[in-house]
């Protein structure tokens, strides 16, 4: 259950006024200089990237140099999604090759017309025979507005059947919400209850943070938080509990500064932690030593480690 000192971090979140995104706004300045030096500070703490696309074609050429970058800068264990039915086989090989690797499978939102009863039939029967070994989520599923690739009844259907799943199987699942924000919380509220995840690369302002951590989802963060001008991500980066954050790349997308325009990869990461370390006004290893525990206990990843079954914590209020 959520402790009281949480619930008291989650009450502050609600009090943020002017006064605080001024903070956050002036803040941003200061550390926004840190994070264009190309070369990360030589740390021992480690990071976990909950969000990667290592099965994309971006990285045939180079997949195994990546993950060793990864390595280097400090990530310790990367979760790369299957997207689509036939992607999921290609995640878990790729979870299987790595140490350190994990998978989350699912259906994405812009292609919900595939989530067929026998897909997630099949979905359901890859998560089994995994024994948990290497599929440690759902995902990401959820509401896309901003494409129209498919109907939104389709993905309210598909969003509903995986949160049915995730509730049967026992595993968290990753939420993508892109323009609809008033959908996809009335659909957790209703058909969610019974479940946990991940709040994607989350685009919501503080309000809607806490609503989506009362029902039990973390809030993870990626490489638009590092842009200057991003102050609703700063403003989000300082007021959310640490013991409910999490931060990813969302690679090939989504690459912080200072290398915005190329090609994102787990290894960056660390700029984006480094970036909301700064924002909060705490040192690095801090950020990186909660984060890192806060995938642990969402992805049950320390059990999964250990060859037991994960058992997670139970974040709902």
């Amino acid at each position: 259950m959520v402790t009281s000192k949480l619930l008291r971090e989650r009450t502050e979140c609600d009090r943020i006024n002017v006064t605080s995104l001024c903070a956050v706004a002036t803040s941003s300045l200061h550390w926004q200089a840190n994070i264009m030096m190309h070369e990360p500070v030589t740390t021992s703490a480690t990071l976990v990237d909950t969000h990667a696309h290592l099965d994309f074609d971006d990285y045939d050429n180079d997949r195994q140099q990546v993950v060793e970058r990864a390595r280097q800068a400090g990530v310790s264990s990367i979760i790369t999604l299957g997207i689509e039915p036939p992607d999921w086989l290609q995640n878990l090989e790729i979870a299987e090759q790595f140490d350190g690797m994990y998978t989350a499978l699912g259906v994405h939102p812009n292609s919900a017309d595939q989530a067929t009863n026998h897909a997630l039939s099949e979905l359901e029967k890859l998560c089994q025979s995994n024994g948990r070994r290497k599929v440690v989520a759902l995902g990401e599923t959820g509401l896309d507005y901003y494409r129209h690739y498919v109907s939104h009844d389709e993905q309210k259907r598909s969003f509903r059947a995986h949160l049915d799943l995730a509730r049967q199987l026992d595993l968290p699942v990753i939420v993508h919400n892109r323009d609809a924000h008033e959908d996809v919380l009335e659909i957790l509220k209703r058909d969610g209850k019974g479940t946990r995840g991940v709040m994607h690369s989350f685009s919501g302002d503080e309000q809607y943070a806490v609503e989506c951590m009362r029902l039990g989802y973390m809030i993870s963060l990626a490489g638009p938080v590092t842009f200057k001008k991003a102050i609703d991500k700063h403003t989000i980066a300082a007021s959310v509990p640490l013991d409910m954050l999490l931060v990813e790349t969302d690679c090939p997308f989504l690459t912080p500064e200072p290398f915005r325009g190329r090609r994102n990869e787990p290894a960056y990461v660390a700029y984006t932690a480094r970036a909301i370390a700064n924002i909060r006004g705490i040192t690095f290893e801090e950020f990186a030593a909660q984060t890192t525990s806060n995938a642990m206990k969402m992805f049950g990843l320390d059990q999964v480690n250990s060859g037991a079954k994960p058992k997670v914590a139970n974040y709902e209020l």
